[in-house]
């Protein structure tokens, strides 16, 4: 959209059309999708729980999928364990100023994982430090390690640092992210499932 000339109707349809491209081509990821969905599960039943981070609308997106699991989504079912490293303004500060913002999710994760628990990254490039050193940290020390990213998955796909990545095929952030919203309802669907009332 220019910058000198009003949002119009045709700019609604030509976003929509990308979306509903990009949209078309997540079929492959349907299957390492169900694998993180198992591992999600798993995870829970366990006993163990699940660490999101992400930096501006990744760190929405992190919050967003705890709340889902730690109040509702779409049935009736018990609250679950999800935390969202993105939302502690003491923490983050603290490890910005002293440890430097490379840190600030990877000291959360030392303090708060357990091995068994299962940390998803999200990261539109997969490059951003922070979340790098999160999965690393993660782990580490032994936790299950996710990441939602895009474009060639960057550093993360290339030196494998999740057990379960998952690039959207797309090069551009607002689709990723949008993308992104759809595999997080997806968990929480597949979790909803296997968390109803008397299973």
């Amino acid at each position: 959209m220019s910058a000198d000339r009003p949002a119009s109707g045709a700019d609604f349809g030509r976003l929509l059309d990308d979306h509903k491209a990009v949209a078309g081509r997540m079929s492959v990821l349907a299957e390492p999708a169900g694998h993180l969905a198992e591992a999600a599960i798993s995870v829970l039943r366990a006993g163990g729980k699940l660490l999101l981070c992400g930096n501006g609308g990744s760190a929405a997106d992190s919050q967003h999928i705890a709340t889902e699991l730690t109040v509702r989504f779409e049935t009736d079912r018990q609250a679950l364990p999800a935390i969202a490293l993105t939302t502690d303004s003491s923490a983050l500060t603290a490890a910005g100023n002293d440890l430097g913002f490379e840190q600030v999710f990877a000291r959360q994760v030392a303090a708060l994982g357990r091995k068994g628990d299962l940390l998803i990254g999200l990261t539109t490039s997969g490059t951003s430090p922070n979340v790098v050193a999160a999965l690393k940290a993660a782990r580490s020390a032994g936790l299950v390690t996710a990441c939602l990213t895009g474009r060639d998955g960057g550093s993360v796909a290339a030196e494998r640092l999740a057990d379960h990545c998952l690039v959207v095929p797309s090069d551009n952030t607002a689709r990723i992210q949008e993308m992104h919203s759809f595999i997080g309802h997806f968990l929480c669907a597949a979790i909803d499932a296997a968390f109803a009332p008397g299973k």
